[in-house]
């Protein structure tokens, strides 16, 4: 088989993806010092994009619930379909995990008083990544079920029935974190060949930690065993797709889960 081939197909096909959400959240995508970035659209298409103006300072950015909704049904199989497709790059690809860090160890002088730590220099502000495993539903946690009719019970005179709240497709939602899950969508198909080596060290790093417990014969504490979840993908479609992304999901999910297989060695 061509890997090589299956991964320029299915990522030019995420590309397109990617672009139809950023247009349909009214962004524009431009190139900003060989990264790209979004950026608020001029035109028609902007009047969309609101921002609620609590503060001149900062300013939050806001879309519409079923603009939000209608994006969000089809942001969940973009990641699950990228996430296994840096599986797929990273095929075959070994690396080297340098050695651990040592704390530095302070040193102490007689009669020089209390040892001050040096402090720690300013780090960057980290942008968003796309996150290399699957999420995992919480196995205590029960589905909650809207009420169909809600009493209002109330007594003349003591008290007031509550006001039941009226949900409007057109309410303003906080877009923050979709706006980051999409840039850092865009980057991760922007460096594919970085991204299947940051999960290439993550592999190697399991595969070190489950060493060191055969060893020593200990419980394992590393945490996920496989980047996927178990069953069906995030925002799979169980009837026929009605997207082009549950296509590219269904088909990255099978080479994902070919390329985690042991190689034959008989």
């Amino acid at each position: 088989m061509d890997w090589n081939a299956a991964i320029d197909k299915n990522r030019e096909a995420l590309k397109r993806i990617v672009a139809m959400l950023v247009a349909m959240a009214g962004l524009d995508l431009g190139e900003l010092r060989g990264q790209f970035t979004l950026f608020r659209q001029k035109g028609t298409a902007a009047s969309r994009l609101s921002r609620a103006e609590k503060s001149k300072l900062s300013p939050e950015l806001t879309l519409q619930r079923r603009l939000h909704r209608a994006i969000l049904r089809l942001l969940r199989p973009a990641e699950a379909a990228v996430r296994r497709l840096i599986v797929v790059a990273a095929r075959g690809l070994v690396v080297t995990l340098p050695p651990p860090r040592q704390k530095p160890q302070p040193k102490f002088r007689p009669g020089a008083g209390p040892v001050r730590m040096p402090a720690r220099p300013k780090t960057r502000a980290r942008r968003a990544t796309l996150p290399l495993l699957d999420p995992l539903k919480p196995w205590n946690r029960r589905p909650r079920r809207a009420p169909r009719g809600v009493p209002r019970i109330s007594c003349p005179g003591y008290s007031e029935p509550f006001r039941i709240p009226v949900w409007s497709p057109k309410d303003p939602i906080d877009a923050r974190r979709l706006d980051a899950r999409l840039r850092a969508l865009i980057l991760a198909l922007d460096d594919l060949p970085g991204q299947a080596r940051r999960f290439a060290r993550w592999r190697a790093r399991r595969d070190a930690a489950l060493a060191r417990e055969q060893e020593t014969g200990g419980l394992r504490r590393f945490g996920r065993f496989s980047p996927l979840k178990p069953g069906r993908p995030p925002g799979w479609r169980r009837k026929k797709p009605v997207h082009e992304v549950h296509e590219v999901l269904d088909v990255l999910h099978g080479l994902a889960q070919w390329a985690l297989e042991p190689p034959d060695t008989s």
